[in-house]
C-alpha cells in the first residue's frame, strides 16, 4: 500500500468512527506502529486530523481530502472513464469543464487524441487543466477568473462567473461530490456548486463522473437537467441508476479496512 492510500484509508477510518488509536489504525493497515504515527504526525502537520495521546481524532473538513491526496484513487477506472468521455468529443468543440482528478484524467486523454489534432478549446476554471494543457499548441485555454481553491486549484466567486456568462460550450464534463438518486448532483462547497450551475447552464453537459462518493452527503445542490445525457460512468453503477451516498461514513477504501471496523464493531457488541 502506498503512502497516499493508506493516509486515504486512515482518514476514511477517522470519518467512520471519529477516533483512531494507533494500534487500531496499525491492525487495520497491516503496518507497523512507528508507521501510523510518522503517519498521524504528516497529517496533523497539514491540518487533516488531530493528534491526541496515542492517536487521532478527525478534523471537521477531513472528508475534503485535497486534490493531491486523490489523484491516486483508483487511477485505471478514471483512466478508463476518461478515455470514453473523450469519444463524445468532436474537433473544434468548446468544452466546459471544472476541476478534479477524473476531470484532469478526461483534459490529458482529450490533449493526446488523434482525432482531436484539427484543434479544439477547452474553458475550465481548474488551474492544474490549464497550467497543464497550455504547451498544447492546438488546444486554446479559456481560463475563468475567480479565487483559487487549495484543495481543488479551481477557480471560484463572481469573477468566475464574469467570464463563463459570455461563453457557449457545445459540452461539458463536471466532476461532483456526491449524487443522490432524489436529490441529483452536489458539492461540498458553495463556491464550487455556483460554477458548477454556470457551466451546466452555458451549454449541453455530457456528465462525467467517477466512482460515487460513497461519504458524507454533500450539501450543495447543482442543477443538473432532466433531459438524459450520455455519460462514461462507473460499471458499478447500473445504467439509469445512481447509488445513494450514505448519510455516515461508509467510504469505499482498502477492504482491510473494511473487515478491521466489522471486527472491532464485532469486538465491542
Amino acid at each position: 500500500m502506498s503512502r497516499y492510500d493508506r493516509w486515504n484509508s486512515i482518514l476514511e477510518l477517522l470519518a467512520q468512527e471519529g477516533r483512531l488509536s494507533v494500534e487500531d489504525a496499525a491492525e487495520a493497515l497491516d503496518v507497523s506502529t512507528a508507521t501510523i504515527r510518522r503517519d498521524f504526525d504528516q497529517l496533523a502537520q497539514q491540518q487533516m486530523l488531530m493528534r491526541t495521546r496515542g492517536g487521532a481524532v478527525a478534523q471537521s473538513v477531513s472528508y475534503d481530502l485535497p486534490l493531491r491526496y486523490k489523484t491516486a484513487r483508483h487511477a485505471d477506472e478514471k483512466h478508463r472513464i476518461a478515455a470514453a468521455a473523450a469519444e463524445l468529443v468532436s474537433p473544434g468543440a468548446v468544452i466546459g469543464m471544472n476541476g478534479g482528478t477524473t476531470t484532469s484524467e478526461l483534459a490529458r486523454s482529450l490533449a493526446t487524441r488523434s482525432t482531436l489534432e484539427a484543434g479544439f478549446t477547452i474553458v475550465t476554471n481548474a488551474l492544474n487543466i490549464a497550467s497543464e494543457l497550455t504547451v498544447r499548441q492546438h488546444v486554446k485555454i479559456v481560463v475563468t477568473g475567480g479565487v483559487a481553491r487549495p484543495q481543488s486549484y479551481e477557480l471560484i466567486g463572481p469573477l468566475a462567473g464574469g467570464v463563463l456568462e459570455q461563453v457557449t460550450l457545445d459540452v461539458a464534463f463536471l466532476g461532483v461530490d456526491a449524487i443522490d438518486v432524489e436529490l441529483g448532483a452536489s458539492a461540498h462547497h458553495e463556491g464550487e456548486a455556483s460554477v458548477n450551475n454556470l457551466l451546466i447552464s452555458r451549454g449541453r453537459p455530457g456528465r462525467r463522473r467517477g466512482r460515487l462518493l460513497q461519504g458524507r452527503q454533500a450539501r450543495l445542490r447543482q442543477d443538473l437537467p432532466d433531459r438524459q445525457d450520455r455519460h462514461p460512468r462507473d460499471r458499478r453503477t447500473a445504467p439509469g441508476r445512481a447509488r445513494r451516498p450514505a448519510q455516515r461514513g461508509g467510504r469505499e477504501g482498502d477492504p482491510r479496512v473494511r473487515r478491521a471496523v466489522r471486527k472491532r464493531v464485532r469486538s465491542k457488541s
